[in-house]
């Protein structure tokens, strides 16, 4: 081998290295949140009893709807909030159904059409504002929850949140490891879930910078 061609394996090295460190890095940094994400998923309703002002419920997985209205229907909560993209024909059918029951008013069930977590919390805090909402249960997936609860105390600063979570036969949190479609939906809502600190944490320095 030349000179020439010597000096540039060396170069290469010099760069090469450092890159595969902070590439090795980065990912064990990765894997160790991820396996923290997982602890913060909720297995189970811890408080299912204590009364709200409103229930909030995000749209777009099986079974949120059925026990948000399960829980208006048990007067946890005066008012229900459904906060999301409408998707089927089993969402309408179960909103009409619950309209026109006598057990709960139209005037009870509020409905929101936001696209995303970020605008379900935006939207959710401009009705709470209208209505002087304090306290809110928070129905969406278990594994939605903790970024769910990043977003809306976020955007509820003072407002309390009870999370309930619900749970899909089609997510495996047990070993879920060994469920490709699992794993693959948790390390994409982690990847999500760190996404928000980041753009939360940018946010507050530019407040703290403007103020």
């Amino acid at each position: 081998m030349t000179a020439h061609g010597l000096h540039r394996r060396r170069k290469f090295r010099r760069v090469a290295v450092p890159l595969v460190a902070l590439l090795a890095l980065a990912v064990g940094g990765w894997s160790g949140g991820l396996l923290w994400f997982v602890e913060q998923i909720p297995n189970a309703v811890e408080d299912s009893t204590t009364p709200t002002d409103a229930i909030v419920v995000l749209t777009g997985g099986q079974g949120r709807l059925d026990e948000a209205l399960a829980l208006l229907s048990g007067n946890l909560a005066s008012r229900l909030f459904v906060s999301g993209v409408y998707r089927g024909v089993d969402v309408k059918t179960l909103l009409d159904t619950a309209r026109s029951s006598s057990a709960i008013p139209e005037s009870r069930i509020g409905i929101g059409d936001a696209a995303n977590t970020v605008g379900n919390a935006e939207e959710t805090a401009a009705w709470a504002r209208y209505f002087g909402i304090r306290s809110i249960r928070l129905v969406t997936a278990s594994y939605h929850m903790p970024r769910s609860l990043l977003e809306f105390h976020h955007a509820l600063p003072g407002v309390t949140v009870v999370p309930h979570p619900v749970f899909s036969d089609n997510v495996k949190q047990q070993e879920w490891w060994a469920w490709p479609g699992t794993a693959t939906l948790i390390a994409r809502e982690y990847t999500k879930y760190l996404l928000v600190r980041a753009r939360q944490s940018l946010e507050w320095r530019s407040s703290e910078e403007s103020s």
